[in-house]
């Protein structure tokens, strides 16, 4: 094999590798897609679902079946204010604030944590002022949501915040029998508490890029094959026009065929 045919079965060889890492990243992003839709749908079946008592969705065991994300409960019971905890840089009115956790008893005797809101920072490590929760017995509704990680960096917080919403964390720092499957953003209180803190958004329903992004790892896989082929081409090109372009060489005369014509021309002479 000449090595410009070995050349190109290189290229090939390229062309054939990164189609394949194109192939898996494509893949990877149709993977994303599919479960950014079924976010969307869990959020579009549950979000705005009839409230339902909380025992009828979290059992003894405390755990969250993931379809019930978002979906609203009610609770009935009272909330142990005295140990409240703040959630620290949380992501709200453009700064870092505080989330307010309040520990509920609800009717069954368990104890749920409830997150009543956010709160902007003050001029030290806590807020200025945190609206307390409404005394003695209440109504809350809320909509479940899965406790978070612990940070990866270690990060800890002063006494009376977390870090994150770490419920087997929240539930060392709480008396009683913590549920730690989930906890719950409030939606209503009745009665209210005393001031307002911050709500939360809606989960948006934007499907992401990664569907478009699915489709142009794929195209950069067709021109990976498009750009070989073009170099190959281009190089038998140029090797044609450079054997075409070389002169033919002139044929010198055998020493006997001009010895022969000089002798011819002194015969004429004569």
């Amino acid at each position: 094999m000449s090595r410009r045919l070995t050349r190109w079965a290189v290229y090939v060889l390229i062309a054939i590798g990164f189609a394949i890492a194109c192939v898996f990243l494509s893949n990877w992003q149709f993977e994303r897609n599919e479960t950014r839709a079924a976010q969307i749908e869990l959020v579009e079946q549950n979000y705005d679902a009839d409230p339902v008592p909380l025992a009828d969705v979290i059992g003894a065991d405390g755990a969250l079946d993931p379809s019930d994300e978002w979906r609203p409960v009610t609770l009935q019971g009272e909330y142990l204010a005295d140990q409240q905890l703040l959630v620290r840089n949380r992501p709200h009115g453009g700064t870092s604030a505080f989330e307010v956790l309040v520990p509920f008893r609800d009717a069954d005797g368990r104890v749920f944590i409830v997150d009543r809101g956010w709160v902007a920072p003050g001029e030290g490590a806590e807020p200025d002022s945190v609206p307390s929760p409404p005394e003695g017995e209440a109504e809350v509704t809320v909509r479940l949501r899965p406790g978070e990680q612990l940070p990866a960096s270690g990060r800890g917080a002063p006494e009376g915040q977390v870090p994150t919403i770490h419920l087997p964390s929240i539930a060392a720092l709480t008396d009683g029998d913590v549920i730690t499957g989930a906890y719950g953003r409030v939606v209503t209180e009745e009665p209210a508490g005393a001031g307002a803190l911050g709500g939360f958004d809606s989960p948006t329903d934007d499907p992401g890029p990664h569907l478009s992004y699915a489709i142009q790892w794929i195209l950069f896989a067709l021109m990976g094959f498009i750009f070989i082929g073009y170099i190959i081409r281009t190089e038998i090109v140029k090797h044609r026009e450079d054997v075409e372009g070389v002169p033919t060489p002139v044929k010198t005369p055998r020493r006997k065929d001009h010895d022969a014509d000089v002798e011819d021309e002194l015969l004429d002479v004569r």
